[in-house]
């Protein structure tokens, strides 16, 4: 079907986010998963796929690291040229007794041994500035001088307002570093960091990477209507969100016939068409051929801005997370 609005520039690419490797609370883990989660993978090498992102706090109870665990057990098992191309990224979260410029050292330490060496980005997991603006400069500086010393190629932060984003820019620029990336919650659903002056826009002016975490609204995005509501803390956002979301999803599902693709390459692809990488939870192999089949093509101006209207209609949205400064 042909497509009357130019299309956008050439987008970015898909990362895979692995928060659920580990998390009961949310997406019911069990070890038992594991060869499933491998399988995922290994398909999402394959489909071009190579930007894996992590933290040392994901993983509930007795999992905790498990996210970290697995990905370094899955990426030693790949072939030298593959795993080469592979981008393997985690997060250290400035809990409160991390403090001082060595204060993330010997998480970033056991970060790296469960990832069996492949690190390639470590990320400040969010922002301190809300209640401890004190201790994130310092544990900045930190992280700084593990790319300085060559032990991680690359810094990125996550959960970081406009505001806060250039101050950590001109920061890193003080030291000769570069800030490579941002993370911010990005979906239809959550649109904040596009408004005039916000994160986005920022991060084009300075030359960061953007990247779209919960890109599917926790799978909001990636469900036809009718579907059965999850039990658990989603059901209850799926309860609350989901009445108001009829015209979105009936503009996403025409997007969609029209390229012959599923509902959440739609929302994957609306994410890139404003400039950010989207990392979408995969946990099953049908999720990573969804990631992969969205990447062979892209939204329309048009289309975007349709999806825009859209959202900016809706009266509720994705809570925002609470550590995100201004």
């Amino acid at each position: 079907m042909a497509h009357p609005n130019p299309p956008l520039p050439p987008a970015p690419g898909i990362g895979v986010g692995t928060w659920a490797w580990g998390n009961q609370l949310l997406w019911g883990y069990e070890p038992g998963q594991d060869g499933q989660l491998q399988a995922t993978f290994n398909r999402a090498v394959e489909l071009g796929l190579c930007w894996f992102d992590t933290a040392d706090s994901y993983g509930t109870g007795r999992f905790n690291g498990r996210s970290e665990m697995l990905l370094g057990q899955f990426c030693a098992g790949l072939a030298p040229g593959q795993r080469e191309r592979i981008c393997i990224a985690t997060k250290l979260a400035p809990f409160p007794w991390r403090l001082g410029r060595s204060g993330l050292k010997r998480a970033f330490e056991a970060s790296r041994q469960r990832l069996q060496g492949k690190l390639d980005r470590v990320q400040l997991h969010w922002s301190t500035a809300r209640y401890a603006p004190w201790q994130e400069g310092p544990l900045l500086e930190g992280l700084a001088d593990l790319v300085s010393s060559g032990q991680v190629a690359e810094l990125g932060v996550s959960n970081v307002g406009p505001r806060r984003l250039r101050q950590m820019h001109a920061q890193l620029a003080r030291l000769g570093v570069r800030l490579s990336s941002l993370q911010v919650q990005l979906s239809l659903l959550s649109t904040a960091p596009l408004e005039a002056g916000g994160a986005a826009e920022v991060c084009r002016e300075l030359g960061i990477e953007l990247i779209a975490y919960s890109p599917l609204a926790l799978g909001l995005l990636a469900r036809g209507r009718g579907q059965t509501t999850p039990r658990g803390p989603r059901g209850a956002l799926f309860r609350r969100l989901s009445p108001q979301l009829d015209p979105l999803l009936s503009a996403m599902e025409a997007m969609a016939i029209s390229r012959g693709a599923p509902l959440a390459a739609v929302a994957l692809n609306w994410c890139r068409a404003h400039g950010a990488m989207p990392i979408p939870g995969l946990r099953q192999q049908a999720q990573a051929e969804v990631a992969g089949q969205a990447l062979r093509w892209q939204l329309d101006c048009g289309e975007r801005d349709e999806l825009d209207r859209l959202a900016r209609c809706l009266p509720r949205r994705m809570p925002a997370n609470p550590f995100t400064s201004s």
